[in-house]
């Protein structure tokens, strides 16, 4: 699934090593938080699995790609293995709760047969169902960040990065998120999650 082979991260501008020697193996199905503090290396743990960034020495495995070997043509259909879920939601204001999920499957060329019934399926997994034609405005910041899960999860992806998912939110609703996370890795996705929190 996920595997770095002694992966170095310096950047040039100012000499940084984000990340030195790295070696990890992440299996699939498994739920793995990246804890640590500000300026750890974890943004640059995700840059690296996004294929964002490249690493300076070393190799990043994810899903059967390489960054070694990767082309530039390949990353988009790359990332569509992937959902995530970013701290500050990007979901797009000026579309519903319900055309924000669909949204990801549009971009990707779905049939809107296939949007109309898994977007509503969707919703309700993340208990959105009577939020779906709600627009972002109208949405607590909770509700905004399983917006941005759904779309996350649409595609039925094999991996779900979340970074620092709970950081806009309040304490209940980051016990749910968590919750949520778990309930879809324990259908089988691998779930890797970054937090400053313990």
């Amino acid at each position: 699934m996920i595997e770095f082979r002694d992966v170095t991260k310096v950047y040039d501008s100012n000499d940084t090593h984000a990340l030195e020697k790295v070696n990890i193996k992440i299996e699939d199905g498994e739920f793995v938080f990246i804890v640590g503090s500000s300026g750890a290396g974890k943004s640059t743990f995700l840059k690296l699995i996004m294929h964002e960034e490249k690493p300076t020495e070393g190799e990043v495995i994810v899903n059967g790609y390489s960054s070694a070997t990767m082309k530039k043509k390949q990353v988009p259909y790359y990332r569509r293995t992937m959902g995530i879920v970013f701290q500050d939601f990007r979901i797009i204001p000026k579309m519903s709760v319900y055309d924000n999920v669909a949204f990801a499957m549009r971009v990707i060329g779905t049939k809107e047969k296939d949007i109309r019934k898994r977007v509503p399926y969707i919703l309700q997994l993340v208990g959105l169902s009577q939020k779906a034609r709600s627009m972002p405005n109208e949405l607590s910041g909770g509700e905004q960040q399983r917006v941005s899960l759904a779309r996350a999860l649409v595609n039925n992806p094999k991996l779900i990065i979340a970074d620092e998912p709970t950081g806009n939110v309040d304490p209940e609703m980051s016990h749910e998120i968590v919750d949520l996370l778990t309930k879809i890795n324990n259908s089988g996705t691998t779930v890797v999650m970054v937090t400053h929190e313990h």
